[in-house]
């Protein structure tokens, strides 16, 4: 499952990763080069303003991984 987001600034890449923790399936950002577990905010902090996609499995909920990226891109 992708959907793709913008991340403006250095409070969204926190928001993102607090979300990342709290969910119970692994979620992954990746944009042209690099794929980053959503989790490692150090790596998070590469991805500010560029568009990134949002990763999960497919057997993820649609709706709950499309709630998740809502929260992710306010």
């Amino acid at each position: 499952m992708i959907k793709e987001i913008v991340i403006k600034d250095e409070a969204q890449v926190e928001r993102i990763n607090r979300l990342a923790s709290t969910v119970p399936y692994e979620v992954w950002l990746s944009s042209e080069t690099v794929m980053l577990d959503a989790r490692s905010l150090l790596g998070l902090f590469a991805l500010v303003g560029k568009h990134a996609r949002v990763v999960a499995e497919d057997d993820v909920d649609p709706r709950a991984f499309g709630k998740l990226v809502s929260q992710m891109a306010e």
